[in-house]
């Protein structure tokens, strides 16, 4: 699967350990994206075909509402929600499970997951 995954979440720990499996991008390893809109980073995603992978879910939550409603298409997004940032094993676990569900990476266009705690446990 083609990942990106938000500032929030640590491409030094996750990012480096999908990589096994996974063609991943992480925001906090590319200099030119420090900074970005949220907006801009889904946009982003969208047009290199990769899921969001984000803690964000207050904005990525609205963003991806506002896109359906204006009929603009996403590559997917999966928001991470009750879990430390800290929590690595766990936030591994669960994109591990969110991917699981929807294999293939087209099932993912205009999909929202909501990765959870009790996903894994």
């Amino acid at each position: 699967m083609r990942l990106l995954l938000d500032a929030h979440v640590s491409g030094r720990r996750i990012a480096t350990a999908l990589r096994e499996d996974h063609d991943v991008l992480a925001a906090d390893e590319e200099r030119e994206l420090d900074g970005w809109e949220d907006e801009r980073l889904l946009a982003l995603a969208t047009e290199q075909g990769r899921i969001m992978v984000t803690f964000n879910v207050k904005d990525f939550a609205r963003i991806t509402t506002e896109w359906a409603a204006a009929g603009k298409s996403h590559a997917g997004c999966l928001l991470i929600v009750g879990i430390d940032h800290a929590e690595f094993g766990l936030i591994l676990r669960v994109v591990d499970h969110a991917l699981s569900t929807r294999p293939e990476q087209a099932a993912w266009i205009d999909y929202t997951a909501w990765g959870i705690r009790s996903a894994t446990t």
